[in-house]
């Protein structure tokens, strides 16, 4: 902190002690009264100085560099400069707010202490996640709640055995998962998650395709209107849909670049205009195209 101190004082232009201490006391948010000798003493590591006088020292001194230094981001750099004396290299980490607050830094393409300790913490580093953890799911407990649970459950069973536990359970040993329920959630709609899996991955290849062949909207239209198999009430909705103007104008002019724009009620007409059936064939944690089986209304040229 010291070497730190002394650094911006001479970016600063070496202001004398007596002066930078008037600057401190002429300022109306200010946290010290620190006199001159306060200030030597504190630049030139003499003692340890409370933080409100390295706070007041350091705006001072941002302010008059060439050019100026911004005040927070200095301040910030400071505190665990200031915090590492009395608490020892875990003092220089920034809190869990900190992060939050701040994030992990690296903005400048350099390792921080923080990203260094993200890195090791992060459980995607040390094992392979099972596929079927990362499907979106409600959670039973709070973010809070939880954290008191494992804090508990350390002091309780020691903290070597909660991470080894945590890391099994991530690897898919978990409660509900022969029925494959992430995270023992056997009351979730896999029903509703299938088919929000299937849709996502529907519209994902009518994006492919509408790229790839100019017409096959218009031509799939036309097949849906011939197609006498489908279901009645399916075709009631969409004949509903259909008597909207506004609705039916950025259906017939979806494109791949326009997708993003299109309403959802869009996405489902186009979606039922191109696809006829999409089902699950596979089991969940294959990738997409295995898990699912198109059957399109207008079948898919073969790849030059």
């Amino acid at each position: 902190m010291t070497e730190a101190l002394q650094e911006l004082h001479r970016a600063a232009g070496k202001l004398s002690f007596r002066k930078v201490s008037a600057l401190i006391r002429s300022r109306n948010d200010q946290l010290s009264d620190a006199s001159h000798e306060t200030v030597r003493s504190a630049v030139n590591g003499i003692r340890v100085p409370r933080w409100e006088t390295v706070h007041d020292v350091v705006v001072v001194l941002a302010g008059l560099c060439s050019p100026p230094r911004d005040e927070e981001s200095e301040t910030a750099r400071f505190l665990p400069l200031w915090r590492a004396i009395g608490e020892g290299e875990s003092g220089a980490l920034k809190s869990f707010q900190e992060l939050v607050n701040g994030g992990w830094g690296g903005e400048d393409g350099k390792w921080t202490p923080e990203l260094v300790l993200g890195a090791l913490l992060n459980p995607f580093n040390a094992i392979e996640i099972h596929p079927s953890l990362a499907v979106p799911h409600e959670p039973l407990v709070s973010e809070d709640d939880w954290v008191r649970i494992m804090v508990k459950q350390m002091e309780e069973q020691g903290a070597e055995h909660t991470l080894r536990i945590l890391l099994h359970m991530l690897k898919g040993d978990y409660v509900g998962a022969e029925e494959g329920a992430p995270y023992g959630y056997s009351n979730l709609d896999r029903e509703a998650m299938e088919a929000y899996a299937a849709f996502q991955y529907g519209c994902q290849e009518i994006i492919r395709r509408l790229g790839r062949e100019p017409n096959l909207l218009a031509e799939s239209i036309h097949a849906m209107r011939a197609d006498e198999t489908m279901d009645r009430d399916d075709r009631a909705a969409m004949l509903e849909n259909e008597s909207d103007p506004s609705l039916m104008r950025e259906v017939m002019i979806v494109t791949p670049d326009t997708w993003d724009e299109v309403s959802e009620e869009g996405h489902h007409m186009v979606f039922g205009y191109l696809i006829k059936q999409i089902s699950p064939v596979g089991p969940l944690g294959l990738p997409d195209d295995e898990r699912f089986h198109i059957i399109w209304r207008i079948s898919e040229p073969p790849a030059t």
